[in-house]
């Protein structure tokens, strides 16, 4: 397994995770989680309110040919918090992301254990907070393995490269994940937040 460098880094951003856990019970019991191998609880919405779990990817069809899956989803649009959880902790996160990235949809993804997604890449980077997770719970980038502890650190993930995530536990595999529409330099936040 590789160090935390380019495609999967741990950023200068923290958040205090039994707040997390508890936020993340809330939204559970409020909301629920919608799918099937990956479940969702959508933390904003677009104006209209009508949330898509699921947006364009690529992957490779059996030739080695790449074919897109599913349909655009208007990332930008996604600027209204769930009513149900802005008393929560959630909130503060989203807020916090968003003084420093322009961010879409911002998602609460849960991954059954023993499973895996397919090897696609995404149009856009990612973040990831992970909120419960084992030591068999990976995600692939570039053929490259990668383990995000959940201590309250902020993972930035290149997921425009083709990758997969895969839980290899027996719990569920948990993550807050926020869609990066435009980068803020990374040197910003340690001017911010100060650096190791």
């Amino acid at each position: 397994m590789k160090l935390l460098l380019e495609d999967c880094r741990k950023l200068n951003i923290h958040f205090d995770m039994k707040l997390i856990i508890e936020a993340y019970n809330t939204a559970v019991n409020k909301i629920g989680f919608s799918g099937d191998v990956i479940s969702c609880i959508s933390l904003t919405h677009p104006e209209d309110g009508a949330a898509d779990d699921r947006g364009i990817f690529w992957t490779m069809n059996e030739n080695y040919e790449e074919v897109q899956v599913e349909r655009f989803v208007n990332e930008d649009a996604y600027k209204v918090f769930e009513p149900l959880l802005l008393e929560t902790y959630l909130k503060n996160v989203y807020d916090v992301l968003s003084q420093h990235y322009n961010i879409g949809r911002v998602r609460i993804l849960k991954l059954n254990p023993r499973s895996s997604l397919s090897y696609h890449r995404d149009p856009e980077v990612r973040l990831h907070i992970p909120v419960i997770t084992n030591p068999g719970a990976l995600m692939i980038i570039d053929k490259e393995a990668y383990h995000m502890k959940a201590d309250g650190s902020v993972y930035y993930t290149d997921t425009t490269k083709y990758h997969t995530a895969l839980n290899g536990g027996n719990e569920h595999r948990v993550h807050i994940v926020a869609t990066v529409l435009d980068d803020i330099k990374e040197e910003e936040l340690y001017a911010i937040y100060g650096g190791d």
